[in-house]
Parts: C-alpha cells; sequence; structure tokens
C-alpha cells in the first residue's frame, strides 16, 4: 500500500508542477472518463430503481373516441 501511496504522491505532485493548461489537459483527460463512467453507473441505478417501483413507462394517452388525430400523424 505504501508504494501505490508513493506512486500517488509522485504523480501528485508532477501534476501540481506543471504549467496552467498541461495540467488542466491531465486533469481532463482524467476526470472526463471517470465522470461518464459515474454518471452511466447512476443512469443505470436509477432505471432500475424506477423499474422496481413501476415508474418505468410513459403514461398513455386516453383517446376521445371522434378525435382526429394532429396534422401529419397518422
Amino acid at each position: 500500500m505504501e508504494q501505490i501511496a508513493g506512486w500517488w504522491d509522485g504523480f501528485e505532485l508532477w501534476v501540481a508542477g506543471l504549467p496552467f493548461i498541461p495540467q488542466f489537459v491531465v486533469v481532463l483527460l482524467g476526470m472526463v472518463p471517470i465522470s461518464v463512467a459515474i454518471a452511466m453507473g447512476l443512469d443505470r441505478t436509477l432505471r432500475a430503481v424506477l423499474h422496481l417501483l413501476g415508474r418505468d413507462s410513459k403514461p398513455e394517452q386516453a383517446e376521445t373516441p371522434g378525435a382526429s388525430a394532429p396534422a401529419g400523424v397518422r
């Protein structure tokens, strides 16, 4: 565990020592994929919870007899 902590400290110092633009690029290269993975995980979890609660389908619209469809919809 000490080796991992030592490697991380070295990496952190290296990033902190970079000029702003390269530092920004390095952080984005790491954070964008992590953020996308977290968002996808939350999306799947929310879908599963909504499915279990029966809230995953769109409400059906009641059609009245004799009502015409909007223009272009058949």
